[in-house]
C-alpha cells in the first residue's frame, strides 16, 4: 500500500468503540470477536456511559486546530487514535459503530452502493427507495444488545433521523429523542442519565462535519464550529451524575478538495466509458461496469488518474482488507473497481448530483490520515 495512505485495521478502528463502552457497563458485546478481530483498548468500569460522536472531527484536524478546543484537549486518550476504517465516510461509520462490524460484515459499504437486484445505487443517507434496513443490514445492534441487558438506552440527533433507513439499519435498539440544537442535546443526555440508575446516551452532532464540507476544514467557520462543540461538551462533562463515564470520537476527517482537482465522469469521455453506475465517494469512488468491461476500466482508470489515485479491482481491494471480513450477501454491493484518491483529488459525476453538493469545499472517503484518523477521548466515572 502506498505510504501515504494508512492500513486498514479493523482492532483499532470505530467499530470496537461501542462495545467497549458496553463491556465498560458490564455487558458482553463483542460481535467482532467471531472474526478474529480482538480491540486494542479497553474503558474502566462505569455505572452509565455517555458516547459522543461529533461527525467530520478527523483527529488531525484536531490536533492542528486543539486551541480551538480546550475542554477536548484535556481529555485522556485510552489508544492512540483510531481508524475509521474504508471507505471513511458517515454511512458506513455508522454502521461500524453501531454493529461494532467491519462494513464487509454489515454491507454499508460507501455512501452510494450498488442494490445488485435493482441494477440502481442506494443513497445510504438518504434511503430513497431503499430495501428494508433490517433485512439489508441483519445483525444485532450493540444498542439493541445494551437494551436487553436491562440498561437503558438513548439515542439523541436530530428528529428526521428516528425511523430513517441508516439509523433502523444501522443503530437501532433503546428509544430516540429527537433535538436540533446541541444545547437541547445535551439537556436530554443529562434527563435520560438521571433518568435511569444505568444508562447508556448515544449523542450524534453533525455541524463540525457540515461546517467542513462547506468552507474547509481548514477554515475559521470550523474553528469556529469546534469551539462551540467543545463548550458544549465541557459544559454536559460537568453535568454528569456520579458514576457517569464520557466517550468522545469521529466518524471521520477530511480534506479540502477544491473544484480545481476534481474529475468529472460528465465531461471526460474517456473516464465514463464502460460504466454503468458510479458509487462511492467522491474521494472513495466504486465504479460498476457494463458486462465484461471491468479489465477495461481498471486500465483507463489507472491511466488516467495516473498518481492522483491507486485504483484496484474488487477482489484486490477485499483482498487488502480494506473492508475486513466481507460477507457473501455484500461482495456485489462493492464496486467492480474500488479507488483510494490521493492528494486533494476528487472523482464525480456532476449528472447524479445535485447542484449543492457540487460546491462543497471539504470531502473525505479515502485512506489518507486526514480522512481516516479518529480522535478516541475519554473522561472516566467519579462516584
Amino acid at each position: 500500500m502506498p505510504p501515504e495512505f494508512l492500513e486498514v485495521e479493523y482492532a483499532g478502528s470505530l467499530a470496537t468503540v461501542l462495545p467497549a463502552v458496553a463491556r465498560s457497563l458490564g455487558v458482553a458485546a463483542d460481535p467482532a470477536a467471531a472474526l478474529g478481530i480482538e480491540p486494542l483498548f479497553t474503558l474502566p468500569p462505569a455505572r452509565s456511559a455517555v458516547l459522543v460522536l461529533v461527525d467530520g472531527l478527523g483527529s488531525e484536524q484536531l490536533r492542528r486546530r486543539s486551541g480551538h478546543a480546550p475542554f477536548l484537549r484535556s481529555l485522556q486518550s485510552p489508544a492512540p487514535a483510531l481508524t475509521c476504517g474504508f471507505p471513511a465516510t458517515t454511512a458506513t461509520s455508522m454502521g461500524s459503530l453501531g454493529t461494532g462490524l467491519p462494513p464487509g460484515a454489515h454491507g454499508i459499504v460507501g455512501w452510494q452502493s450498488l442494490m445488485p437486484e435493482h441494477d440502481r445505487l442506494l443513497n445510504h443517507l438518504s434511503w430513497d427507495e431503499g430495501p428494508d434496513p433490517e433485512r439489508y443490514q441483519p445483525h444485532h445492534t450493540v444498542f439493541e444488545q445494551l437494551a436487553a441487558n436491562g440498561v437503558a438506552v438513548t439515542r439523541i440527533g436530530p428528529s428526521y433521523f428516528d425511523g430513517s433507513g441508516l439509523t433502523r439499519a444501522a443503530q437501532r435498539g433503546g428509544v430516540f429523542s429527537g433535538a436540533r440544537e446541541l444545547s437541547a442535546r445535551v439537556d436530554a443526555a443529562v434527563a435520560a442519565l438521571t433518568a435511569s440508575p444505568r444508562a447508556f446516551v448515544y449523542l450524534y452532532w453533525g455541524e463540525v462535519d457540515k461546517t467542513g464540507h462547506s468552507f474547509g476544514p481548514d477554515s475559521w467557520q470550523w474553528g469556529e464550529e469546534v469551539e462551540r462543540t467543545d463548550a458544549a461538551l465541557s459544559d454536559l462533562a460537568a453535568r454528569l451524575p456520579p458514576g457517569t463515564s464520557l466517550t468522545v470520537t469521529a466518524d471521520h476527517g477530511m480534506v479540502s478538495a477544491p473544484e480545481s482537482a476534481r474529475r468529472d465522469l460528465a465531461w471526460e469521455e474517456d473516464l465514463a466509458h464502460g460504466i454503468r453506475h458510479l458509487g462511492g465517494d467522491p474521494r472513495a469512488p466504486q465504479p460498476y461496469c457494463e458486462p465484461g468491461a471491468a479489465p477495461d476500466v481498471l486500465a483507463a482508470w489507472t491511466e488516467l488518474l495516473g498518481e492522483t489515485a491507486l485504483v484496484v479491482s474488487r477482489q484486490e481491494a477485499i483482498d487488502h482488507g480494506w473492508f475486513g471480513a466481507v460477507e457473501d450477501r455484500v461482495s456485489e454491493r462493492i464496486g467492480d473497481l474500488v479507488v483510494a484518491m490521493r492528494s486533494n483529488a476528487t472523482v464525480l459525476d456532476s449528472r447524479d448530483h445535485r447542484p449543492e453538493l457540487l460546491v462543497l469545499q471539504g470531502h473525505h472517503g479515502s485512506l489518507t490520515r486526514e480522512e481516516m484518523a479518529i480522535p478516541l477521548l475519554h473522561l472516566p466515572a467519579v462516584t
